[in-house]
């Protein structure tokens, strides 16, 4: 489903931020992957929130991969141009839509800043390949795609997040989805009200 919205879910995005704080300073690179990125706005949503938190020059060492199936093939140039109508922040606070965006051109369309759109790029993926897209991550989103797979499907595809994940590492997956139990003895939750699992 490529449907989604600026700052959905912001909170469980706001909690792994808080996560993460601590290895920020550990690392020369921060990287995060967002399997089943849709259209843009839950990496980017991540970037400002993250960016929000650390400030735009610790925010220069964060690398977030965005993938997605895209049967479309129209994600790509939709999240390097960073354009986006209003109606997709209108959701956002007023104060960060004004810090991160500028009006684009004259059909209410505005465009994420420079700062964060560089800190993302797009890749075409199949999680159901199991092939990693790359290793080496301090966290990974996927919070749209697993309840659409079957289950023996989402064991896989988390083991495959589990081998990519950097140790301490994060994954973030939708509240409506449990961990599977082939796979509670690869990570621990760490978060009573959002899906925030850590690679043990």
């Amino acid at each position: 489903m490529a449907f989604t919205f600026f700052f959905r879910d912001r909170h469980t995005l706001e909690q792994l931020t808080n996560f993460l704080l601590p290895q920020i300073d550990s690392y020369s690179k921060i990287k995060v992957w967002d399997a089943g990125c849709a259209m843009g706005p839950e990496p980017y949503t991540f970037g400002i929130i993250l960016c929000e938190a650390i400030g735009p020059e610790k925010y220069k060492k964060v690398n977030i991969l965005a993938t997605d199936i895209d049967e479309s093939s129209n994600f790509k140039e939709i999240i390097t141009n960073g354009v986006y109508p209003y109606s997709d922040l209108s959701r956002m606070p007023p104060n960060i839509l004004e810090k991160y965006f500028h009006k684009f051109d004259d059909s209410n369309n505005y465009r994420i800043n420079d700062i964060i759109r560089n800190s993302l790029r797009f890749e075409q993926h199949n999680l159901l390949s199991l092939q990693p897209i790359e290793s080496g991550f301090n966290a990974i989103i996927c919070k749209n795609v697993l309840l659409h797979f079957q289950p023996n499907e989402r064991v896989d595809v988390i083991k495959m997040f589990h081998s990519v994940l950097l140790p301490g590492g994060f994954l973030t997956t939708e509240q409506t989805q449990n961990m599977p139990d082939e796979c509670a003895h690869l990570f621990e939750k760490v978060c009573t009200d959002a899906n925030i699992f850590r690679k043990i």
